[in-house]
Protein backbone atom coordinates (compact mmCIF):
# COMPACT_ATOMS: atom_id res chain seq x y z
CA UNK A 1 0.00 0.00 0.00
CA UNK A 2 1.40 3.11 -1.13
CA UNK A 3 1.62 6.50 1.25
CA UNK A 4 -1.12 7.69 -0.56
CA UNK A 5 -3.49 5.08 -0.41
CA UNK A 6 -2.76 4.84 3.58
CA UNK A 7 -3.33 8.62 3.49
CA UNK A 8 -6.72 7.93 1.67
CA UNK A 9 -7.60 5.04 4.18
CA UNK A 10 -6.88 6.06 6.93
CA UNK A 11 -8.17 9.69 8.03
CA UNK A 12 -6.47 9.31 11.46
CA UNK A 13 -3.07 9.10 10.11
CA UNK A 14 -3.83 11.95 7.57
CA UNK A 15 -4.51 13.99 10.61
CA UNK A 16 -1.89 13.28 12.69
CA UNK A 17 0.50 13.44 10.00
CA UNK A 18 -0.83 16.95 9.57
CA UNK A 19 -0.71 17.74 13.11
CA UNK A 20 3.08 16.82 13.51
CA UNK A 21 4.11 18.71 10.77
CA UNK A 22 2.17 21.80 11.63
CA UNK A 23 3.87 21.79 14.68
CA UNK A 24 7.46 22.33 13.06
CA UNK A 25 5.73 24.93 11.01
CA UNK A 26 4.03 26.68 13.62
CA UNK A 27 7.78 26.87 14.74
CA UNK A 28 8.64 28.04 12.25
CA UNK A 29 5.73 30.91 11.73
CA UNK A 30 7.20 31.75 15.33
CA UNK A 31 10.46 32.85 13.41
CA UNK A 32 8.08 34.87 11.39
CA UNK A 33 6.52 36.29 13.59
CA UNK A 34 9.17 38.10 15.58
CA UNK A 35 11.62 38.41 12.58
CA UNK A 36 9.24 40.02 9.90
CA UNK A 37 8.72 42.85 11.60
CA UNK A 38 12.25 43.67 12.72
CA UNK A 39 13.52 42.98 8.90
CA UNK A 40 10.56 45.36 7.72
CA UNK A 41 11.79 48.00 10.05
CA UNK A 42 15.51 47.46 8.61
CA UNK A 43 14.27 47.85 5.02
CA UNK A 44 12.35 51.04 6.03
CA UNK A 45 15.14 52.48 7.86
CA UNK A 46 17.81 51.71 4.51
CA UNK A 47 15.11 53.31 1.89
CA UNK A 48 14.78 56.59 4.24
CA UNK A 49 18.97 56.57 4.30
CA UNK A 50 18.73 56.32 0.33
CA UNK A 51 15.87 59.19 0.04
CA UNK A 52 16.63 61.61 2.55
CA UNK A 53 20.43 61.15 2.06
CA UNK A 54 23.24 60.87 5.14
CA UNK A 55 22.72 64.56 5.42
CA UNK A 56 19.10 64.16 6.46
CA UNK A 57 18.90 60.71 7.87
CA UNK A 58 22.18 60.42 9.70
CA UNK A 59 24.31 57.70 8.55
CA UNK A 60 22.92 54.49 8.74
CA UNK A 61 24.62 51.66 11.24
CA UNK A 62 26.44 48.94 10.01
CA UNK A 63 23.78 45.86 10.28
CA UNK A 64 24.74 41.90 10.52
CA UNK A 65 22.93 39.51 8.02
CA UNK A 66 19.22 39.46 9.78
CA UNK A 67 16.42 37.25 7.68
CA UNK A 68 14.37 34.43 8.51
CA UNK A 69 17.64 31.92 8.69
CA UNK A 70 20.28 34.01 9.70
CA UNK A 71 21.15 34.46 12.05
CA UNK A 72 20.96 31.17 14.36
CA UNK A 73 17.68 31.79 17.44
CA UNK A 74 19.12 33.03 20.34
CA UNK A 75 18.24 33.58 23.61
CA UNK A 76 17.09 37.33 23.90
CA UNK A 77 18.47 37.28 27.89
CA UNK A 78 22.04 35.64 27.64
CA UNK A 79 22.66 35.50 23.86
CA UNK A 80 23.32 31.62 23.69
CA UNK A 81 22.15 30.00 20.69
CA UNK A 82 19.53 27.28 21.24
CA UNK A 83 20.50 23.94 20.16
CA UNK A 84 18.37 21.53 18.11
CA UNK A 85 17.51 19.48 20.76
CA UNK A 86 16.30 22.28 22.88
CA UNK A 87 13.90 23.53 20.19
CA UNK A 88 11.64 21.04 19.70
CA UNK A 89 8.06 22.21 19.17
CA UNK A 90 5.95 22.07 22.37
CA UNK A 91 7.76 19.44 24.02
CA UNK A 92 11.42 21.02 24.65
CA UNK A 93 9.32 24.16 26.33
CA UNK A 94 7.99 22.04 28.26
CA UNK A 95 11.21 19.58 29.41
CA UNK A 96 12.51 23.08 30.32
CA UNK A 97 9.96 24.03 32.02
CA UNK A 98 9.27 27.04 30.16
CA UNK A 99 13.54 28.71 30.45
CA UNK A 100 16.58 29.29 28.91
CA UNK A 101 18.66 26.41 29.22
CA UNK A 102 21.79 28.42 29.12
CA UNK A 103 20.82 31.21 32.19
CA UNK A 104 17.26 29.82 33.04
CA UNK A 105 15.56 32.77 32.09
CA UNK A 106 11.54 32.37 31.58
CA UNK A 107 10.43 31.40 27.71
CA UNK A 108 7.26 33.38 27.04
CA UNK A 109 4.48 30.61 26.68
CA UNK A 110 3.37 32.62 23.47
CA UNK A 111 6.15 29.94 21.50
CA UNK A 112 4.42 26.55 22.05
CA UNK A 113 0.90 28.27 21.92
CA UNK A 114 1.83 29.50 18.72
CA UNK A 115 2.73 25.61 17.69
CA UNK A 116 0.06 23.88 19.29
CA UNK A 117 -2.91 26.57 17.79
CA UNK A 118 -1.32 25.93 14.44
CA UNK A 119 -1.33 22.13 14.57
CA UNK A 120 -4.49 21.90 15.85
CA UNK A 121 -6.29 24.38 12.97
CA UNK A 122 -4.06 22.70 10.47
CA UNK A 123 -5.65 18.69 11.81
CA UNK A 124 -9.10 20.56 11.61
CA UNK A 125 -8.25 21.40 7.79
CA UNK A 126 -7.27 17.71 7.44
CA UNK A 127 -10.53 16.30 8.97
CA UNK A 128 -12.06 18.72 7.10
CA UNK A 129 -11.25 18.24 3.45
CA UNK A 130 -9.26 15.01 3.39
CA UNK A 131 -6.87 13.53 1.37
CA UNK A 132 -6.88 16.43 -1.56
CA UNK A 133 -4.90 19.14 -2.84
CA UNK A 134 -7.62 21.33 -1.07
CA UNK A 135 -5.98 20.40 2.19
CA UNK A 136 -2.65 22.36 0.67
CA UNK A 137 -4.52 24.74 -0.08
CA UNK A 138 -6.10 25.23 3.03
CA UNK A 139 -3.05 24.96 4.91
CA UNK A 140 -1.99 27.56 3.47
CA UNK A 141 -4.16 30.01 3.92
CA UNK A 142 -4.07 28.71 8.30
CA UNK A 143 -0.70 29.45 8.39
CA UNK A 144 -0.81 32.53 6.75
CA UNK A 145 -3.70 33.93 8.68
CA UNK A 146 -2.06 32.35 11.80
CA UNK A 147 1.41 34.60 11.44
CA UNK A 148 -0.62 38.06 10.35
CA UNK A 149 -2.74 37.21 13.72
CA UNK A 150 0.29 37.67 15.81
CA UNK A 151 2.13 40.14 13.80
CA UNK A 152 -0.87 42.30 13.95
CA UNK A 153 -1.51 41.69 17.67
CA UNK A 154 2.01 43.16 18.03
CA UNK A 155 2.60 45.71 15.94
CA UNK A 156 -0.33 46.72 14.17
CA UNK A 157 0.53 45.69 11.07
CA UNK A 158 -0.41 43.30 8.65
CA UNK A 159 2.81 43.18 6.03
CA UNK A 160 2.19 43.28 2.14
CA UNK A 161 5.00 40.31 2.03
CA UNK A 162 1.93 37.69 3.25
CA UNK A 163 -1.29 39.52 2.31
CA UNK A 164 -0.53 40.58 -1.40
CA UNK A 165 0.74 36.82 -2.35
CA UNK A 166 -2.38 35.47 -0.51
CA UNK A 167 -4.63 37.61 -2.51
CA UNK A 168 -2.61 36.51 -5.83
CA UNK A 169 -2.24 33.05 -4.95
CA UNK A 170 -6.05 33.07 -4.54
CA UNK A 171 -6.94 34.31 -7.57
CA UNK A 172 -4.61 32.08 -9.54
CA UNK A 173 -5.97 28.84 -7.15
CA UNK A 174 -9.20 29.51 -8.65
CA UNK A 175 -8.09 28.81 -12.47
CA UNK A 176 -8.26 24.87 -10.87
CA UNK A 177 -11.48 25.00 -9.42
CA UNK A 178 -14.55 23.18 -11.16
CA UNK A 179 -17.94 22.40 -10.03
CA UNK A 180 -17.14 18.89 -8.50
CA UNK A 181 -15.47 21.09 -5.30
CA UNK A 182 -16.97 20.14 -2.26
CA UNK A 183 -16.48 22.58 -0.22
CA UNK A 184 -15.56 24.80 -2.93
CA UNK A 185 -12.22 25.95 -2.03
CA UNK A 186 -11.04 27.62 -3.99
CA UNK A 187 -13.95 29.58 -5.40
CA UNK A 188 -14.19 29.72 -8.78
CA UNK A 189 -11.98 32.43 -11.53
CA UNK A 190 -15.35 34.87 -11.32
CA UNK A 191 -16.48 34.53 -7.44
CA UNK A 192 -12.55 35.31 -6.73
CA UNK A 193 -11.83 38.42 -8.91
CA UNK A 194 -14.96 39.75 -7.75
CA UNK A 195 -14.12 38.51 -4.09
CA UNK A 196 -10.97 40.34 -4.28
CA UNK A 197 -12.24 43.68 -5.60
CA UNK A 198 -15.09 43.65 -3.21
CA UNK A 199 -12.91 42.85 -0.32
CA UNK A 200 -10.48 45.61 -0.91
CA UNK A 201 -13.19 48.41 -1.79
CA UNK A 202 -15.60 47.41 1.07
CA UNK A 203 -12.70 48.44 4.14
CA UNK A 204 -11.60 51.09 1.78
CA UNK A 205 -14.99 53.15 1.63
CA UNK A 206 -15.54 52.48 5.43
CA UNK A 207 -12.44 53.53 5.70
CA UNK A 208 -12.38 56.95 4.29
CA UNK A 209 -16.27 57.53 5.40
CA UNK A 210 -15.17 56.92 8.76
CA UNK A 211 -12.35 59.25 8.42
CA UNK A 212 -14.38 61.92 7.04
CA UNK A 213 -17.12 61.57 9.31
CA UNK A 214 -14.89 61.67 12.47
CA UNK A 215 -11.35 62.64 11.14
CA UNK A 216 -9.92 59.57 12.51
CA UNK A 217 -8.92 56.37 10.85
CA UNK A 218 -10.55 53.67 11.83
CA UNK A 219 -7.89 50.78 10.16
CA UNK A 220 -5.20 50.22 8.16
CA UNK A 221 -4.25 49.74 4.41
CA UNK A 222 -3.28 46.20 5.68
CA UNK A 223 -7.30 45.44 6.62
CA UNK A 224 -8.05 46.12 2.60
CA UNK A 225 -5.57 43.69 1.74
CA UNK A 226 -6.69 41.13 4.03
CA UNK A 227 -9.77 40.82 3.33
CA UNK A 228 -9.61 41.47 -0.10
CA UNK A 229 -7.26 38.16 0.09
CA UNK A 230 -10.26 36.04 1.89
CA UNK A 231 -12.60 37.23 -0.97
CA UNK A 232 -9.97 35.98 -3.32
CA UNK A 233 -9.81 32.52 -1.89
CA UNK A 234 -13.87 32.25 -0.74
CA UNK A 235 -15.48 34.25 -3.26
CA UNK A 236 -17.61 37.37 -3.18
CA UNK A 237 -20.24 35.33 -1.88
CA UNK A 238 -18.46 34.99 1.59
CA UNK A 239 -17.73 38.53 2.72
CA UNK A 240 -21.00 39.38 3.81
CA UNK A 241 -20.60 36.32 6.68
CA UNK A 242 -16.63 37.28 7.49
CA UNK A 243 -17.46 40.77 7.48
CA UNK A 244 -20.13 40.13 10.02
CA UNK A 245 -18.64 37.52 11.98
CA UNK A 246 -15.69 39.59 12.48
CA UNK A 247 -17.65 42.96 13.22
CA UNK A 248 -19.40 41.30 15.80
CA UNK A 249 -16.15 39.75 17.57
CA UNK A 250 -14.49 42.54 17.21
CA UNK A 251 -17.22 45.02 19.09
CA UNK A 252 -17.35 42.26 21.83
CA UNK A 253 -13.93 41.53 22.52
CA UNK A 254 -13.64 45.39 22.57
CA UNK A 255 -16.13 46.52 24.80
CA UNK A 256 -14.92 43.43 27.64
CA UNK A 257 -11.46 45.45 27.43
CA UNK A 258 -12.83 48.41 27.94
CA UNK A 259 -14.83 47.77 30.73
CA UNK A 260 -12.80 44.84 32.17
CA UNK A 261 -9.61 46.38 31.90
CA UNK A 262 -10.35 50.53 31.36
CA UNK A 263 -9.21 50.41 28.39
CA UNK A 264 -8.75 53.77 26.61
CA UNK A 265 -12.09 54.08 23.49
CA UNK A 266 -9.40 56.05 21.78
CA UNK A 267 -6.29 53.41 22.19
CA UNK A 268 -6.88 51.34 18.75
CA UNK A 269 -7.87 47.74 18.64
CA UNK A 270 -6.38 45.81 15.93
CA UNK A 271 -8.94 45.01 13.30
CA UNK A 272 -6.97 42.31 11.20
CA UNK A 273 -7.07 39.14 13.87
CA UNK A 274 -10.97 39.36 13.78
CA UNK A 275 -10.63 39.14 9.89
CA UNK A 276 -8.64 36.23 10.41
CA UNK A 277 -10.15 34.05 12.60
CA UNK A 278 -13.98 35.20 10.41
CA UNK A 279 -11.92 33.95 7.53
CA UNK A 280 -11.00 31.02 8.59
CA UNK A 281 -14.40 29.98 9.97
CA UNK A 282 -16.01 30.96 6.90
CA UNK A 283 -13.31 28.83 5.10
CA UNK A 284 -14.23 25.68 6.69
CA UNK A 285 -18.13 26.06 7.68
CA UNK A 286 -19.08 28.98 5.78
CA UNK A 287 -21.17 27.25 3.21
CA UNK A 288 -23.23 25.33 6.05
CA UNK A 289 -23.72 28.35 7.91
CA UNK A 290 -24.85 30.25 5.03
CA UNK A 291 -27.26 27.13 3.94
CA UNK A 292 -28.70 27.17 7.32
CA UNK A 293 -28.96 30.38 7.86
CA UNK A 294 -31.08 30.60 4.24
CA UNK A 295 -33.25 27.12 5.36
CA UNK A 296 -34.32 29.07 8.69
CA UNK A 297 -35.03 32.18 7.25
CA UNK A 298 -36.61 30.53 4.05
CA UNK A 299 -34.63 33.53 1.58
CA UNK A 300 -34.55 30.00 -0.68
CA UNK A 301 -37.84 29.88 -1.55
Amino acid sequence: MTLAESFQSSPALLIGSVFLLSLLVGSFLNVVIHRLPIMLDRQWRRHAHETLGEAAAGKPPAEEPYNLVVPRSRCPKCGAAIAARHNVPVLSWLLLRGRCASCRAPISPRYPVVELVTAVLSAVVAWHFGWHWQTLAALLVTWSLVALTVIDLDHQLLPDVITLPLLWLGLLASLAHHDGLAPPLPTDPQSAILGGAAGYLILWSVYWAFKLLTGKEGMGYGDFKLFGALGAWLGWQMLPLVLLLSAFTGAVIGIVLIVARGRDRNVPIPFGPYLAAAGWIAMIWGPAIVGGYVRMTGLGG
